[in-house]
Parts: C-alpha cells; sequence; structure tokens
C-alpha cells in the first residue's frame, strides 16, 4: 500500500493540473478573465513540475543509490530556468516579445526532443507503438527546435532575408523521406532482433540531425510576413510533441497540456493563414512575396505630407476616430503616448476605437497586449470583422506603423502577393493619417496604394514623437482635458 502512494499522489496531482489547464485556457478566451487564466495554467504547471519529483520515491533499487544525486540535479535545474525565465519576462521589450515566444517554442519543442533521447537511449520504449510515438516526438520535437531558433533569428535581424535555393522543395523532401526512412528501421530492428534501440546510438544521432535540419530548411525560405503563422506553426508542434512523450511516459498532465497547446496551435495557425487568405501548406512550402509576372497595376497619386498638430487638430474636430496600431507603434513603445491623445479627444467628445488586424505585428495578438499594456478598455478594441463596415462612416483613420493590413492591393490589384488577404478597409474613411517613419514597404515588399490614396495623408516621423507633438496640438486648442 505505501509503495503505491508515489504513483497515486502523482496521479493526483496530474489530475489538477490538468484541471487548472483547462479551467485556465477557458478563461483565456475574454481579454476581461484572460490575466486570471493564465495564472491559473501557471498553478497547473507548477503543480505538474513539483510531482514529477514524486517519481524519485517509486524508483528500482538500483536507482537508489543516485536519487538524491539527481534530484539535487533537478532542482538545480528547475531553479535556474525559472530563475532566467522571470528574468526575461520582466526585462524584454514589447518589439521582443515575437523572439522571446519563439525561443521558448524551441525549447519546449527541444524538451520533447531531449525525453524522447532519453527513453530511445535508455532502452524505456517498449513496443511498436510505445517506439513509434518517441520517434514521432522527437521528430516533430527536434523540427519545432531548430525551426524556432531560425524564427528568432529572421525577426530579430540575424538573418536578414530569406533563403531560396532552386529545387529546394525537392531538397525538403528528400531529407524529411531520409528522416521517417530512418525512424522506420529504428523500429523494425528494434522488433525484429528484439533489442532496444540503444543498441543503435549511431543511427538515432543521424535520425536527430535529419530532423534538426528539416526544421532549418522548412523555415529558412519564408518570408517575414509570414512569420507569426509561422510561430503558431511551431507552438502546435510543440504541443504536439510534448503530448507524444507524455503517452510514452504515462504522464496525463504531460499528454493534456500538450494535446491543449497542439489544438490551440493548431486552431490559431488556421486562424491567421485565413486572416491573409492562405492555406497552411501555401506558408511553408511557397515563396511568399515573389514578384508575379502578371503585369502591375501602376500606383495614381502622390504622397502628401503633413505635420503631427495639424493632423491632431483635424481629429479634435473630428466626430469619429478609428485606429490602426502596427508593429510601427510598438517599435517606438508609443502605446501610452496613444492613449494619453485618445484620452484627450475622448474628452472633447470624439468616438475613438481601436480596429486591430489578427497578422499586425510579428505574433499572434501582439497589438491587444500593447494596446491592453497601455490601458485602453477591452470595449474600444476591435478584431477586422466586427470593425471593418464603421470605416465608411469614420472622419479619420488614424494609422501607426501598419503597412500591409491596411494596403488596397490586397482588394484591387490581383498581381500583388497579398491579393485576397481581407484587410482593414482605412481607405475607406473620410481622412486617413498615416504615422511612419519614412516610405519604407511592410513584410510583402511592396508599396502601399493607400498611401497614395487622395484622401490620405502621411505624418512622418517617430510614433512616439508624432503621438507628443499631436498631443500638445489638441491641448493648445485649450479644450477640455482628460478626467
Amino acid at each position: 500500500m505505501l509503495a503505491s502512494l508515489p504513483s497515486l499522489a502523482n496521479g493526483l496531482a496530474g489530475l489538477v493540473a490538468a484541471f487548472l489547464f483547462l479551467f485556465g485556457l477557458l478563461r483565456m478566451s475574454s481579454p476581461v478573465t484572460a490575466p486570471s487564466g493564465i495564472r491559473l495554467a501557471g498553478v497547473g504547471m507548477a503543480v505538474a513540475v513539483l510531482a514529477s519529483f514524486l517519481y524519485a520515491f517509486d524508483v528500482s533499487a538500483a536507482a537508489r543509490p543516485h536519487l538524491w544525486v539527481n534530484i539535487g540535479l533537478a532542482a538545480l535545474a528547475l531553479g535556474l530556468g525559472g530563475g532566467v525565465a522571470w528574468w526575461s519576462g520582466r526585462t524584454v521589450a514589447m518589439t521582443a516579445m515575437p523572439q522571446m515566444v519563439a525561443l521558448y517554442n524551441g525549447m519546449g519543442g527541444g524538451a520533447a526532443a531531449a525525453i524522447a533521447a532519453v527513453e530511445l537511449l535508455g532502452g524505456k520504449a517498449q513496443g511498436a507503438t510505445a517506439l513509434a510515438a518517441t520517434l514521432a516526438g522527437a521528430l516533430i520535437g527536434a523540427v519545432s527546435l531548430s525551426g524556432s531558433v531560425v524564427a528568432w533569428a529572421k525577426l530579430d535581424g540575424v538573418i536578414q532575408r530569406p533563403l531560396r535555393l532552386k529545387g529546394q522543395q525537392v531538397l525538403n523532401g528528400l531529407v524529411m523521406l531520409l528522416t521517417l526512412a530512418l525512424g522506420v528501421y529504428i523500429v523494425l530492428v528494434a522488433l525484429v532482433l528484439a533489442s532496444a534501440p540503444l543498441s543503435l546510438p549511431v543511427l538515432i544521432g543521424i535520425f536527430f540531425g535529419c530532423a534538426l535540419v528539416v526544421g532549418v530548411l522548412m523555415t529558412l525560405p519564408i518570408g517575414g510576413a509570414d512569420m507569426p503563422v509561422v510561430i503558431s506553426i511551431y507552438n502546435a508542434f510543440t504541443g504536439l510533441a510534448v503530448a507524444l512523450e507524455g503517452y510514452v511516459l504515462r504522464n496525463p498532465a504531460l499528454m493534456i497540456a500538450g494535446m491543449v497547446v497542439g489544438a490551440a496551435g493548431l486552431l490559431l495557425t488556421l486562424l491567421m493563414a485565413r486572416a491573409m487568405n492562405r492555406s497552411v501548406g501555401n506558408v511553408v512550402f511557397t515563396n511568399f512575396g515573389t514578384v508575379s509576372k502578371r503585369r502591375k497595376s501602376a500606383i495614381k497619386g502622390e504622397l502628401k505630407p503633413m505635420s503631427p498638430g495639424d493632423a491632431g487638430i483635424a481629429m479634435r474636430y473630428a466626430r469619429s476616430v478609428i485606429v490602426v496600431p502596427g508593429y510601427g507603434l510598438a517599435v517606438a513603445q508609443g502605446q501610452q503616448k496613444l492613449y494619453e491623445l485618445v484620452e484627450l479627444l475622448q474628452a472633447g467628445g470624439v468616438s475613438v476605437r481601436f480596429a486591430v488586424h489578427p497578422v499586425a505585428g510579428r505574433m499572434p495578438g501582439q497589438m491587444d497586449v500593447l494596446l491592453a499594456e497601455a490601458g485602453v478598455p477591452y470595449d474600444q478594441i476591435f478584431q477586422l470583422e466586427d470593425i471593418n463596415d464603421a470605416f465608411a462612416d469614420t472622419d479619420v483613420a488614424l494609422v501607426i506603423g501598419a503597412n500591409d493590413v491596411v494596403n488596397p492591393a490586397a482588394r484591387n490589384d490581383k498581381s500583388s502577393p497579398i491579393f485576397g488577404m481581407p484587410i482593414l478597409d482605412a481607405d475607406r474613411a473620410k481622412q486617413v493619417f498615416v504615422v511612419k517613419r519614412g516610405e519604407g514597404k511592410g513584410y510583402a515588399g511592396i508599396p502601399n496604394a493607400l498611401f497614395y490614396g487622395g484622401n490620405c495623408h502621411m505624418v512622418y516621423g517617430d510614433a512616439q514623437a508624432v503621438l507628443v507633438k499631436m498631443t500638445e496640438a489638441v491641448k493648445s486648442l485649450g479644450l477640455p482635458a482628460a478626467a
């Protein structure tokens, strides 16, 4: 009876952790309850991690001499990892959040691959099903690790351009087939010879090496415009890898956490791809942003600059304003100044709302987090499908650092690489002010027809500095200030 207590306690802890994961995810479905949902899921993860130490009391007699050494090493790793995560989470800039998420995705996949390696080389994966699940988790986890590192390098500017080679898809397919063939061979040898995979360390090493190469080759040709979808794909991969290794270890908490992360990542990936009017396969296997051979539509009109002060005063006398935030706002860290301006406008009776595109920024939900950080109420933030029809009746659309997500070419130019992508219809507002540092192009690398429209004026400069000048201009009118 006493011998079964660690297993019983572990099972109970896994059940509690699984409940907290699911309940936390449920609360994350609303921006209002999301903070408490994140905390609940965090508590669930803490329960699952601490419960793993109970396995130490259920080891064989042969392993007991090393018991406390292993517990000490595990505690040291937990302390170091937790300390680094706490420090990085507290100090990371909003603009670097996508890079951190990519790295953490990779770490999760790498952890799953490491567990698989221990299972394979330790001879613990017995039977065809367990072996297949372990190798599948190893493959997916290794791909997520190397692919996420490449995604981080692209987001951080270490890799400046997509690397596209002639016949790259054929090369990627061959490496993937080789990896799968190695996995099948390892399973067959282990079953036919009735020996554990630990007798094939070289083949296992080659298998992991090929899996890492697959992740690199798959991510290198993908352009920056697709990074939000790529991050989401690898998030789903990591969850699936964790679930598979949880199955092999017979750990319910790992299985449930992995399945939840995998399912959420998959749904988010499909949502992001749909927001770009593309399939996931199109993101992964085609060269987004390549120039079409069809005749391009010429952009008519000219760029018309305007001073920040004039734009601010024009918004103060408008009835309604819709703000479209983009990555440029995050780079300038201007969200606080933006909301200060918005409060001034609202105090003067101007209706102000925020329009967020699903793929604005460099990761899913980045603009929502940016606005929440500035204290923008949730009921003022609207998603594309909820606000798009309102632009036609809006006096001013204020676009800050966004580009591709407001480019009318997605509606009008069949030669454009973004044709068919749902966009925010900012060009249909009566007046459009675009805040940008210069005349640079977006991720897709194409000019934006919106900027040349007759109703559009460009307000050049760093977003935070421009917003400060807009705010000063509104205050100089001597009108009611925000409470």
